[in-house]
This record gives structure tokens, sequence and C-alpha cells, in this order.
């Protein structure tokens, strides 16, 4: 029988997070099965990609396969090479379904997360990969100042209505609670990603927009789509200032390769002379007019690394294609 529908789990050190993802999805096994939610007999599967975990996630997974008694399958795969990248890289590989829907490990599906997901693919048939609305679970309510920057918490509330993505405007969604058509994904998205998501100490972030820029290239549709919705659950260290300043050091350095995604290959040389003192402009007037708060307001100094960090972009990630350039 064939699979309609692949729900990939990349995890790293999980083992505590995992259990409450996966009596969700147990949810979701309920909510297809019964009579007046069937979609077409909605076939589906689960995967579990450990990228390189420490801790007993092995362990805990097989411990749910010996006790699993529902007809959706509960796969397990391990990858080696550390980074989000190359875990959602396996999860591709090893699926079966039409459809990939990428959960992390603490991201909690409403019952009819599978079944949504599944019916606006089918609906639309131009598009290659739709994301999710996404709810910040906190262990700790941010404060009213805070949430003018959560959505950088792969949080996203964009209404109750689908929405086209137009990526020179608003960007790409988070690749928490994305949906893509596999074959796209095998068919366009390089099996190295330049960006290949956090790993050890580096924040460096990018690595989902990456994957749908080459999809957006080849002419696909990106979507949020409402109707599928996710918990994300956000412990409280991740609203601490460090953690914060961090994620946006990331997000700003990982700025340039992506803006050249989005350009043609002969605007790439010139792009470089225009950006860099558009981008240094930013970060000078932004600093003039937030230097006596950036101390003591996180909102501000996590804006000026962010700027800063995005002037930086260029160099940084020029320093690392010369690294792997000598690795080869």
């Amino acid at each position: 029988m064939s699979v309609d529908f692949t729900v990939a789990i990349p995890t790293y050190n999980g083992e505590n997070r995992l259990p409450r993802v996966l009596e969700r999805l147990q949810e979701c096994f309920i909510y297809t099965t019964r009579s007046h939610n069937k979609i077409e007999d909605l076939c589906w599967e689960i995967i579990i990609v450990d990228n390189n975990s420490t801790d007993g996630t092995a362990k805990l997974i097989q411990e749910y396969q010996a006790n699993w008694h529902h007809h959706v399958p509960l796969r397990y795969y391990f990858e080696p090479e550390q980074g989000l990248a190359f875990a959602r890289q396996r999860a591709v590989k090893e699926a079966k379904g039409e459809f990939v829907g990428f959960l992390d490990d603490d991201n909690l599906p409403k019952p009819n997360w599978v079944s949504e997901a599944y019916k606006f693919g089918k609906q639309h048939p131009a598009c290659g990969a739709y994301a999710s609305q996404i709810h910040g679970l906190f262990e700790v309510e941010p404060s009213e100042h805070l949430k003018q920057i959560i959505f950088y918490l792969a949080i996203t509330e964009r209404g109750y209505e689908p929405l086209l993505y137009e990526p020179r405007k608003k960007g790409f969604p988070p690749g928490a609670g994305l949906v893509v058509r596999r074959q796209l994904w095998n068919n366009y998205v390089p099996n190295r990603l330049f960006l290949v998501g956090r790993v050890g100490s580096s924040m460096l972030a990018g690595e989902d927009a990456e994957a749908l820029l080459y999809i957006h290239r080849a002419g696909w549709e990106i979507w949020y789509n409402p109707a599928m919705e996710i918990e994300h659950i956000i412990p409280s260290w991740r609203l601490e200032r460090s953690y914060l300043i961090s994620l946006m050091r990331g997000i700003g350095l990982s700025r340039y390769h992506l803006r050249m995604l989005l350009l043609e290959s002969w605007q790439r040389p010139f792009a470089f002379f225009i950006y860099l003192p558009n981008d240094l402009r930013k970060l000078t007037l932004y600093f003039l007019r937030h230097h006596t708060v950036i101390e003591s307001d996180v909102v501000a100094a996590c804006e000026m690394e962010r700027l800063l960090a995005t002037f930086m972009s260029p160099f940084y990630l020029g320093k690392i294609q010369i690294k792997r350039f000598l690795r080869i």
C-alpha cells in the first residue's frame, strides 16, 4: 500500500520531549480513523531521525515500537552528521509519503494536524510547501514588550485564512510544522545545504529558508495553512537575554547567503556593493537612536545584534566557504 503522508521528527537528545509529541500523534491517529473524519483512507507513517543524540532517545523509541499497536508505522533512523539540515535530509530520504510533514521534538500537533495537512496539499497542486499556524506554549509568559520579537522563536500566527508567502517581502516560514512534497524536495533541494543548522555553540540559522528557496526558485508556491495548528513548547531559558541575542546573531549571519539565493547569478556580484552600505546605514541609525537603552532593553539589544550580524554576514560566510574549500 502506498503511503500518503509522512510525519518526520528530527531530534537531538529528545528523550524527555518526544513522549509528549508521540502522545499527540496517537491522538492524530484516532482522529484520522474516525469514520466522519476519514480522508480517502489516509495512509501515513511516523519516522524519528535521531541526530547523533547522546541520551536515551534510541532506547525510548525502541520501547515505543515494542508497544506500538497502531496501524501507523513508527520507524527510527540514526543520522550521525550533526545539524538539523542533515536530519531533515535523512528524513526525506527515508520517507515513503507523497507529503512529508516536519515536527520538531518540542512541537505538539492538534489532533487534526495530519488530516488537515494532507487535505491542503491535495487541494493546492501548485503548492510546493506549506506552513502551520504555530502557537507558543510558554513555561513562563513573556512580557508584552518581549512579544515584539517572539515570532523569532518559530511562532507563526498570521490569522485564520491561508496566505501565499512572498519571500522578497515577508521571507519564509520556519521548518517546524512545515509540509513539503517529497518529490519536489528530492528534485530541487541539494543533498548538502550551505546552512546546516545550529550545531554546538553556533546559532547560525536559515537552513529552513534555504531549502524553501530552492523549491520557490523552481516555480512552486509556498503557503501558510492556519488549519494546521501546533503548539511550540518554549522553556523559560529561551526568553533569557543571552539566548535571544545568540539567536538573533545566527539569524543575521545567515542573511547574506539567503539574499544571494533570491537573485540571479549575474546580479550577485553587484548586490554586495548595494547591500553592504545599506546595512551599515541601518546599523548606524539604529545605534544612534537606541544606544542609551541597549544595555537595559533586551528588544533593542536583540535588534542591534541582528543588524550587526547582517552587516557582518558576507564576511563571516565567506570565511566559512574558505574553510570548507580548504578541507576538500
